[in-house]
């Protein structure tokens, strides 16, 4: 009886810590500045068609997790050997990521900070075709999301899923409180050292996770 206990507990540790390694990869690789954080931004800023918006980046990323998860899982799952060359691949990717983030806060580009200014869209199906095209025609949502989520879940094995499920969360979490407290966050979001903040965050969870798992490859 207690080992049956003891064997549970490890379960629902090993769960946990899938999750929240899942929900710190998928945060670290969507608060980067794009086009994409801007016009989530800009629209939450204004109020429009703020739902609609949100609903779709977030819903997006949870469709390409799933199939990075899936896909790649089964792909290690019938070649065990490919774990290996997955893990240097994902591994080398995350490294350089991470550096890329540094070097943003030793030598942040000019303007580098999220703006409310622009035009914005005139109609809520104006929107909808807007985000749908930033989210899915951008060829770095299928790199993060299907290629890179989808090899460190991989890596996790039976608990790719519970993985996969924390990055789906920490997307869901992130395009809400970007779009419906933008209201609040544009005037910190306007200010480049806070994007150095993040960046310097992103740097060492991405330099730290990417050493691990080249180590474990």
């Amino acid at each position: 009886m207690h080992r049956a206990l003891s064997t549970v507990g490890d379960m629902n540790n090993g769960i946990t810590s899938a999750l929240l390694a899942g929900f710190g990869t998928g945060l670290s690789l969507i608060v980067a500045i794009g086009a994409q954080n801007a016009f989530v931004l800009r629209q939450g800023a204004r109020r429009h068609a703020v739902l609609w918006v949100v609903a779709i980046c977030a819903l997006s990323d949870a469709v390409l997790i799933g199939l990075g998860v899936a896909g790649v899982g089964a792909f290690v799952t019938a070649w065990p050997a490919a774990l290996t060359a997955v893990g240097i691949a994902g591994g080398g990717f995350l490294v350089c990521y991470g550096l890329l983030a540094a070097r943003r806060v030793l030598r942040p580009a000019p303007g580098a900070a999220l703006t409310t200014e622009g035009a914005t869209t005139g109609s809520a199906r104006a929107a909808v075709l807007t985000c749908l095209a930033m989210t899915w025609l951008n060829p770095h949502v299928y790199l993060d999301t299907v290629l890179l989520v989808g090899s460190l879940a991989a890596d996790r094995g039976d608990l790719r899923w519970a993985f996969g499920t924390g990055a789906v969360v920490a997307s869901l979490i992130w395009f809400s409180t970007l779009g419906y407290g933008s209201r609040l966050l544009s005037g910190v979001l306007a200010k480049p050292g806070a994007w150095r903040v993040l960046d310097g965050l992103v740097a060492a969870t991405m330099v730290t996770m990417g050493g691990m798992l080249l180590a474990r490859a």
